[in-house]
């Protein structure tokens, strides 16, 4: 814990290594996580639809955070972490001015009691 996945179209410039350290430590910071406990999983995508426009064009990208906690973090917490990732976004995926409108997202969610894990 806590479980980050980030799903992203492929076509944007994202220091993916930069936005995994500064998310790390956004999560110490504001969830109160161990570092050594945080663990993110970037999940590219080719292709990216939007509305009825012709996914071949391009003309948008689309990010989606998703970290999962455990449970007893207030809204307040939850609200803050959010917010501190869609400035990481911001910080980490280049704007690059070629008229692609990114869409970015991001939520917290309390992982489910049966969740286990294991590590060797």
């Amino acid at each position: 814990m806590p479980q980050i996945t980030v799903d992203y179209s492929n076509s944007i410039q994202f220091d993916q290594e930069g936005f995994a350290r500064d998310l790390h430590q956004a999560v110490v910071e504001i969830a109160a996580a161990k570092p050594e406990a945080c663990k993110t999983l970037f999940r590219p995508s080719e292709l990216t639809a939007f509305g009825y426009e012709d996914p071949l064009d391009f003309g948008h990208a689309v990010v989606h955070v998703t970290l999962g906690l455990l449970a007893g973090r207030t809204e307040d917490t939850r609200s803050k972490l959010t917010e501190a990732v869609l400035e990481l976004l911001r910080k980490h995926i280049e704007d690059e001015g070629g008229g692609i409108v990114l869409h970015a997202s991001a939520e917290v969610r309390d992982l489910d009691p049966s969740y286990r894990k294991f590590e060797r």
